[in-house]
């Protein structure tokens, strides 16, 4: 079929209309926006005409769409197949004005800013434009104004998921490719996310299992419970990081906030993990000087011990009648032991004593860990207080720059 015009020269005017009706979904991963429209095309049929007083006062009929040249407008954006309810009926008015309604499910492309995800907003374009015609054959026209459209898409919306719609401003323009010169007009949707559902599964959550790593601190370090805790804490934190990725994608032109708050806390943690197991490590080597120290102590009383029995030995051969001439053998040989026993008790003191030197008094790590855990916990409290308040303080100014 050809355009109903009497002079093709000139071009058919498309009055386009279009109403959100629903936003759907949109799929921060795949960069898809799915949602629900209603579009009305309204152009003039040169060839139809009829007064109204000749046809008892009737102001339009309505006829099967096949009958009647229809224009053909495409969305460039839509990716997907879209489910179209169409009207199989045009409705055609007395001065040969033609209207054709369409309600769409569409699935399109839209370049997601996630920058300041959760507290992000989004603008998102529908292109429509004709396939075959070019501009000096089909010239698309706004039927109502970027203000009409918003209030009106607002009234009507049914559901918008966790999206709160803002405005949907509307141009007119043209695409020129090949040579080419096509009429397009572009509706662009712009909308806020809902942060509540994110702030309260995602956010908040990350922030409890924070607190809990400073709590830790008030853990003793003498068992491994502290060391467990801190680990089981930071696997909860993984387990978040990977529930983000699945929401996020890939191909961010920046790292967006909430990865770097993510990141940042998983590293503070870790840096807290670290210095529990420094400090155990310290208090471990305490504990083992100590055992070190109380094995010499026994060992030496020990040999005390048998020094006297042998002693009393000698004294009591000798009241049992033995000569002098038969002590004297055993009185040296052990008196050559008792000798060479002592030199190498000399030696191993003067070995415990440089060892014990190197280790320090008694106590001394264990004082030294817990001045670490102190001097640890007041830095890593206030590096946390400022990481968080910097980050939301970087969500906010987005949000105002916006």
């Amino acid at each position: 079929m050809t355009r109903p015009v009497k002079n093709h020269s000139e071009p058919t005017e498309v009055e386009l209309d279009m109403l959100l009706y629903a936003i759907l979904d949109v799929k921060e991963k795949e960069q898809k926006f799915m949602s629900y429209v209603w579009i009305d095309l309204y152009w003039k049929d040169e060839y139809i005409q009829w007064k109204q007083e000749d046809f008892c006062n009737i102001t339009h009929i309505s006829l099967p769409t096949q009958l009647l040249w229809k224009p053909d407008i495409a969305i460039i954006e839509m990716t997907e197949k879209n489910k179209v309810t169409q009207s199989p009926y045009l409705r055609i008015f007395y001065n040969g004005r033609a209207l054709l309604k369409i309600d769409m499910v569409l699935i399109t492309t839209c370049k997601l800013q996630v920058y300041k995800f959760p507290f992000d907003t989004q603008s998102c374009n529908l292109t429509f434009k004709s396939v075959i015609h070019k501009d000096y054959e089909i010239q698309l026209v706004l039927f109502n104004n970027s203000k009409w459209t918003t209030n009106w898409s607002k009234e009507m919306t049914g559901t918008q998921s966790d999206w709160l719609l803002i405005s949907i401003t509307s141009i007119k323009g043209a695409i020129h490719k090949y040579g080419i010169s096509r009429s397009l007009v572009v509706y662009t949707i712009t909308m806020k996310r809902r942060p509540v559902l994110y702030i309260v599964n995602f956010i908040l959550p990350v922030m409890l299992f924070l607190c809990l790593d400073l709590a830790s601190f008030m853990i003793s370090e003498s068992g491994g419970e502290k060391l467990s805790f801190k680990v089981t804490v930071l696997l909860a934190v993984t387990v978040m990081q990977l529930i983000l990725n699945e929401i996020l994608p890939s191909s961010s032109d920046k790292i967006p906030v909430i990865v770097v708050f993510c990141i940042g806390i998983f590293g503070l943690m870790m840096l807290s993990l670290l210095e529990t197991i420094l400090v155990m490590h310290l208090m471990e080597k305490d504990s083992v000087s100590k055992e070190s120290g109380a094995d010499k102590d026994q060992n030496q009383s020990e040999r005390c011990g048998e020094k006297q029995g042998v002693q009393r030995l000698l004294c009591c051969s000798g009241s049992a009648g033995e000569t002098p001439s038969q002590l004297l053998p055993l009185a040296r040989q052990v008196s050559s032991g008792q000798l060479t026993g002592e030199s190498h008790d000399s030696e191993k003191e003067v070995m415990t004593g440089s060892s014990r030197k190197e280790d320090g008094p008694i106590g001394y790590w264990t004082r030294m860990a817990k001045a670490i855990n102190k001097v640890f916990f007041i830095f890593y409290l206030t590096t946390v207080c400022l990481f968080v308040v910097s980050m939301f303080y970087s969500w906010i100014k987005e949000e105002e720059e916006m």
